[in-house]
């Protein structure tokens, strides 16, 4: 087993070598040679990501094999394969799609024997890199009609249980195919919505936090994921012009902090440092996390958080359903965790504002105003309501409609 620990951290030093990137993620797996695994693969455990590697397989591969293996594995996580995997209703055409993604952004001399190429579906002329989505749906097609042989060799093969296939290339030659298994994916209770959510989370924090140790350490973040990071920190424009509506809203009521300014001279006080003053807002937002706000609402929410954040303001947000389940400052570096979803009550959120209302300029409550209205509220309140809910005047101060 040293051995094949050794060979294995081996492995990831040529990867930090020759990719950084995928260096450093390969870094942050649990990592483990496993008897009952027979090739390789990756699997959740928890919200957490495991690599399992069968150690005759890993025996019988070539240093380079060892390499593509591996980063092959990783792309399954950086392309959010196992978030993704139960979306689909046939996961032998998944499984088939993913792998002819993911194969393509590793060196031919690096890829084992066997795998998933495009070459091996002439009939259906799949473009390079169109997306597991697009192989999917052109797969799913060939499929129902029987036009594409080796399909139907391999998806027969799967449903013998075996492991390999031999499939025929355009010049008539004869190879070995490995048939693509990640029912290791679908292992266990399937987790719940929260569950899903947290994972996706994660993973895209783990990207993140990799672009910015890739940069640090001067190396280059992959092409492939140039466009997966910008999906993943892109901000929608904000749905409601909340510089402005806060400048009028909230008026005069904002904190002002005096900063000491030594380049400034004191006209007053000529030995004394000048002073700076500025204004700020200091504003509340409170997110209903109750089950009656869906994830759509849930995402639209947390991005009209962000835009309020960047008016200039200090942002402090609480999660509520029936009752206060966070309260922090809002840091648009971190990912957000959400806390609640059970029933609605306004009351707790407003008590609390009340009780603190000299900390604040004003309140923000991104909601889909489905409860009874609050008995008092003893300073401004703005209402947001989500973009499908729908219009009520029942709640006291101001209350307006993203859209």
């Amino acid at each position: 087993m040293n051995e094949l620990n050794d060979s294995l951290a081996k492995t990831c030093k040529d990867l930090m070598l020759v990719e950084p990137f995928y260096g450093f993620f390969l870094m942050m797996l649990q990592k483990n040679f496993d008897e009952k695994c027979q090739t390789a693969g990756v699997s959740l455990h928890g919200i957490n990501y495991k690599l399992r590697v069968g150690p005759e397989f890993w025996k019988g591969l070539t240093s380079d094999h060892r390499r593509g293996l591996l980063k092959h594995e990783l792309l399954h996580i950086g392309f959010f394969h196992l978030t993704d995997y139960e979306s689909f209703t046939d996961h032998d055409i998944a499984n088939i799609a993913m792998d002819l993604e993911i194969n393509q952004y590793i060196n031919e001399s690096d890829l084992p024997p066997g795998g998933q190429v495009l070459s091996l579906y002439p009939e259906l002329n799949l473009d390079e890199k169109e997306g597991t989505h697009s192989y999917y749906e052109k797969l799913m097609q060939a499929k129902n009609s029987g036009s594409c042989p080796n399909l139907n060799e391999q998806l027969k093969a799967m449903a013998d249980g075996k492991n390999t296939c031999v499939c025929i290339g355009k010049d008539g030659t004869e190879s070995e195919v490995n048939l693509p298994n990640h029912s290791s994916w679908g292992e266990g209770d399937k987790p719940d919505e929260a569950t899903q959510k947290l994972i996706h989370n994660q993973t895209k924090h783990i990207l993140n936090e990799l672009a910015e140790q890739v940069t640090k350490s001067r190396g280059t973040i992959p092409g492939e994921f140039i466009s997966i990071l910008e999906k993943i920190n892109a901000i929608e424009e904000p749905k409601f012009d909340w510089k402005g509506y806060l400048r009028r809203f909230t008026g005069g009521s904002v904190k002002v902090y005096t900063k000491k300014l030594r380049r400034k001279y004191n006209k007053r006080y000529e030995e004394n440092p000048g002073l700076k003053i500025k204004p700020k807002k200091h504003i509340l937002v409170a997110l209903d996390t109750s089950g009656s706000v869906n994830n759509s609402e849930l995402l639209e929410f947390m991005q009209e958080v962000h835009h309020i954040y960047k008016t200039g303001a200090d942002v402090t947000v609480v999660q509520a359903d029936a009752a206060i389940r966070h309260i922090g400052p809002y840091d648009p570096k971190k990912p957000y965790e959400i806390h609640g979803r059970g029933g609605t009550s306004f009351d707790p959120v407003v008590d609390y504002y009340n009780a603190n209302k000299n900390k604040y300029t004003c309140l923000v409550y991104l909601t889909d105003g489905e409860a009874p209205a609050p008995e008092t509220v003893l300073g401004r309140v703005l209402w947001a309501l989500s973009k499908q809910s729908h219009m009520t005047d029942h709640l006291p101060g101001h209350t307006i409609q993203l859209n």
